[in-house]
């Protein structure tokens, strides 16, 4: 029986992990069925087993990444600065991290949701679950810093992030984290 439950979660793995390079790599509406089960090496059937519908592989896909992401960046930010102010700033500088990083192709989260469109796709979903789960951890800075309009300024910060993030994607500049840091000192200083 171990040997039967090694294997359902080695199959679920593999789907998962080659859904994964291919969803970030291509986009999840260029990437078919057929072409993750040829990569995965595994059956047509086994697929559908673990994952009722592309829907819901793209779904399982966003959530390991949303807990993937927001750990090693919380980490990152946590180990970079103690106070409350400077760990936003220090947002910026993971961000670099991250951009820098070969296989940097944007915020999965982003990308998905341009494409996928439809808010009520399980995708979009978990997509809109990770921007509220990011913008309650920077909610909890801000408001540990004693900014005053919390929401406000996490909505701003919210911004400048996400801009910075499509434009290191676009121009393949990774510095931008550093214009995107500037901004948000900017701003700080003004409260």
């Amino acid at each position: 029986m171990a040997r039967t439950q090694s294997s359902r979660s080695s199959a679920r793995d593999r789907i998962l992990a080659t859904a994964a390079d291919l969803f970030y790599r291509e986009g999840v509406q260029n990437v078919g069925i057929d072409r993750i089960i040829a990569e995965s090496g595994v059956a047509k059937m086994s697929l559908y087993n673990h994952f009722k519908s592309k829907d819901a592989l793209i779904a399982a896909w966003l959530l390991q990444q949303d807990e993937a992401w927001r750990s090693w960046f919380q980490t990152r930010v946590e180990q970079s600065a103690t106070e409350p102010l400077d760990r936003l700033l220090a947002m910026f500088d993971v961000l670099e991290e991250w951009f820098n990083q070969p296989d940097f192709r944007g915020c999965a989260f982003l990308n998905s949701t341009v494409e996928l469109v439809d808010p009520n796709h399980p995708g979009y979903q978990v997509s809109m679950q990770h921007q509220q789960l990011t913008f309650d951890y920077i909610l909890g800075l801000v408001q540990a810093a004693n900014l005053s309009d919390p929401e406000g300024i996490t909505r701003q910060v919210m911004i400048i992030m996400e801009g910075t993030v499509v434009i290191a994607m676009l121009q393949h500049c990774s510095g931008i984290a550093c214009c995107g840091k500037q901004i948000l000192s900017t701003l700080l200083e003004h409260q």
